[in-house]
């Protein structure tokens, strides 16, 4: 149902960017929309692994230097039945991990510094398991992409109010269309978040439900998941990029009140409490 979900939710990006090129510029603006999205998705593509590992300043760790980390992670790909990703450790005291990179040959799964100190190891496999449902599923390339859409159309949206505001209208049938121009733009690009808050809270459940079948116990990610909450609320990651924040297993920021409605995960009790009566199930 996630899965068909996604795909839908996709779809309706890709019609709200076509459809306000077409608003601003007929079947040229339509057409030149999709290019943009094109080009955006491609840059996306190959490089987002590099960006956000730069971006966090995010070093290689070798089998020598994290035994217990690289063993984890080399038996969790085996039975993903997944190449092994490559291992990266992040100086932060915020405890979190994400993975990136566009497929299973080329993924990539980042810890935090912080995470390694407070959690056990079943837990660390329970998120371990997580990050590598995220990689064998291709969830990055989909959340890059909705990423990329919901870009796309902020940036046309945000060009075409400025150039409603500032390119006057000489009769009505003009003023008409600019009102529509601004409020349309400002329609497609609330849609566009909630769409992709959407598509990336779809992602994360099936990466827990995945998750936990790959560690053969759902309370090691619920238990994981509790201590993440505690921890993030204690040290958030002050320095993260709001466009990362669904990459992560936990949204990095402490979101309270009405920003917890916009957040880019599912409600933290609503997640483990799935697990747990995943768990309870067996």
């Amino acid at each position: 149902m996630n899965q068909t979900k996604t795909f839908l939710l996709m779809i309706v990006l890709t019609v709200i960017l076509v459809g306000l090129g077409g608003l601003i510029g007929g079947r040229s603006g339509a057409m030149i929309a999709f290019m943009i999205a094109l080009v955006m998705n491609f840059v996306s593509y190959w490089f987002c692994d590099k960006i956000v590992l730069k971006m966090y300043r995010a070093q290689p760790v070798s089998e020598s230097e994290e035994p217990q980390l690289y063993a984890t992670v080399a038996s969790l790909a085996q039975k993903a039945s997944i190449p092994m990703p490559k291992i990266y450790i992040i100086n932060n005291e915020s405890p979190n991990a994400f993975a990136t990179g566009r497929d299973p040959e080329h993924g990539v799964i980042a810890v935090t510094t912080g995470i390694t100190r407070i959690l056990n190891r079943e837990e660390l496999e329970g998120v371990l398991a997580h990050e590598m449902s995220h990689i064998k599923h291709r969830d990055i390339l989909i959340q890059s992409v909705a990423a990329t859409l919901a870009g796309a159309i902020t940036m046309i949206a945000n060009w075409a109010r400025f150039a409603a505001f500032f390119g006057g209208g000489s009769s009505d049938d003009d003023n008409g269309n600019i009102f529509s121009i601004i409020i349309f733009s400002l329609i497609a690009v609330f849609a566009a978040m909630l769409i992709q808050l959407a598509i990336s809270r779809s992602r994360e459940y099936l990466a827990d439900d995945g998750g936990a079948q790959l560690s053969g116990n759902p309370l090691f990610l619920a238990n994981a998941l509790k201590k993440l909450h505690d921890g993030v609320t204690r040290h958030p990651m002050e320095d993260a990029n709001p466009s990362t924040a669904p990459l992560f297993i936990v949204n990095p920021f402490k979101a309270k009140g009405m920003m917890a409605l916009f957040s880019t995960h599912p409600p933290i009790e609503e997640r483990i409490q799935r697990l747990e009566d995943m768990a309870y199930r067996r």
